[in-house]
């Protein structure tokens, strides 16, 4: 039996006995803090402090074990993180409220993170995530001030000011470490009594997943790896790039059975990304039919962030396209859906990876196909919630077909063409111990594609597993 009929089995066994849970949709709110929304209570407040003391605190503590198993030749990394922190949201008056959040993280034990791997001298790239990928030696000062917001709402209409949390297809939480990805910024959502649903912001700064500090949006890009420029030279553009942030609006109507949603993300003198997607549901007798599609063009703008061009984000002339689709069926419990995603020869994808993760339908955990182009990508997912217990598992399996990794104008950080396997569980615990969840997330990556006898190519990215242990207390 070959490795595909392998996979095939397991995914196949899988279905008929686990399922899969996602981590956050990009479609819904931030779910980071538990939900408390005080009412209005302008009558009962006499002074500042009763603002306060009406308002309401929100707890959230987490223990993250992450280990990674490179190939035999290759180092392998494990970590063990833990950190908690406390929202503090006032009451509203007259529709104003304020927030204010902070997170601490403590490294208690594991490799150590600054010590590239002796063979490829790669940096670890996973579990770095957890602490501050500016300052892999930090173990302990690992603080950040997260949300600091005024907000005002008012029927349908929500307008919120400062540093938040945001959740869209470009510009979202990302698919967990320790903590998300923040913005800064102005925020406006709308929606009507009808049908449809509006949002706009204009965005200038961000705290990265994986980082202590808040950055300007310029200076934001390129705290990640930078890859390598479609000439093959070493990017060279944090610190260089120049623009004053981010407009960002969306338009979404939902009718019956159909969802249509436009998104349009103009980055000063970087790029515009256009987002277009449609979903329609069919109910049937045994369930409901699902199919989507989505449609993105991304264009440069001004000089893409620099006239040097070991310095710029992308060359003037770029451009690029990507397109999706998928079907599926699901009822009260199950879901099933088979996603494909083709990024065509045009020009690579590219959205900084401190802001997000992709939107794509073929996204899975732990890898991206941010910085390529002519990809193909098929996943094949299912889900399931149990009836009685609250425990969801699942599984999903993958195949990306990637340009090789010499093709440095369509394949910006050498990541070889793959196979991938995702198995998660989750637990939510009930009675004394509510409040308690658990997820336990593992992966595997086979590598298809041609490395050229370079383990960096293979290294944190392909022939490897990864086991993550997590478990949060909300209160």
């Amino acid at each position: 039996m070959n490795q595909f009929s392998i996979w095939l089995s397991v995914l196949l066994l899988g279905l008929s006995s686990i399922a899969f849970a996602q981590h956050q949709e990009l479609s819904e709110q931030p779910a980071i803090w538990e939900k408390k929304s005080p009412t209005d209570s302008a009558a009962s407040i006499r002074n500042l402090a009763d603002l306060f003391r009406q308002g309401t605190i929100s707890g959230h503590f987490r223990s993250f074990v992450m280990r990674t198993n490179n190939e035999q030749t290759l180092r392998d990394y494990q970590t063990w993180a833990v950190g908690g922190g406390i929202k503090l949201q006032t009451a509203s008056l007259h529709g104003f409220q304020a927030g204010i959040s902070g997170f601490f993280i403590y490294n208690l034990t594991g490799s150590d993170l600054s010590l590239p791997d002796p063979t490829t001298q790669q940096s670890n790239r996973y579990e770095v995530g957890l602490y501050d990928v500016a300052n892999p030696s930090n173990r302990t000062d690992l603080d950040r001030l997260e949300e600091l917001y005024l907000r005002y709402q008012r029927k349908g209409l929500t307008l919120t000011l400062g540093k938040q949390l945001l959740n869209t297809p470009f510009i979202n939480l990302q698919d967990g470490r320790m903590r998300p990805t923040e913005m800064e910024g102005f925020w406006g959502e709308w929606k009507s009594k009808s049908n449809w649903q509006a949002r706009i912001g204009f965005l200038y700064g961000a705290s990265p997943r994986g980082t202590v500090r808040w950055y300007s949006i310029q200076n934001s890009i390129g705290v990640y790896s930078m890859g390598l420029t479609e000439s093959g030279l070493k990017a060279d553009y944090a610190g260089q790039i120049q623009s004053r942030g981010i407009l960002l609006n969306n338009l979404q109507y939902q009718h019956a059975n159909w969802k249509v949603e436009f998104w349009n993300q103009y980055t000063d003198n970087l790029f515009n990304s256009l987002l277009l997607q449609v979903e329609r549901e069919k109910k049937i007798r045994v369930g409901t039919l699902f199919a989507g599609a989505q449609w993105i063009r991304q264009d440069a703008t001004g000089t893409g962030g620099q006239s040097d061009p070991i310095k710029q984000y992308v060359t003037p002339n770029w451009s690029s396209q990507a397109f999706g689709f998928r079907s599926g069926w699901k009822n009260q419990h199950w879901e099933t859906s088979l996603n494909y995603t083709r990024i065509t020869k045009k020009g690579r994808y590219l959205m900084p990876r401190e802001w997000g993760r992709d939107p794509f339908f073929t996204f899975l955990a732990r890898e991206r196909n941010e910085g390529l182009g002519d990809v193909h990508a098929l996943v094949m997912k299912a889900q399931y919630r149990a009836k009685k217990q609250p425990y969801q598992v699942g599984i999903a399996l993958g195949q990306y077909q990637l340009p090789d990794v010499l093709n440095h104008r369509l394949n910006k950080y050498g990541m070889p063409s793959y196979r991938q396997l995702n198995v998660d569980l989750r637990y939510r615990f009930k009675g004394t111990w509510k409040g308690l969840d658990m997820q336990l997330l593992y992966l595997y990556k086979q590598g298809l594609g041609d490395t050229h006898g370079s383990q960096r190519y293979v290294i944190n990215k392909v022939n490897m597993s990864q086991w993550n242990w997590v478990l949060n207390f909300q209160f």
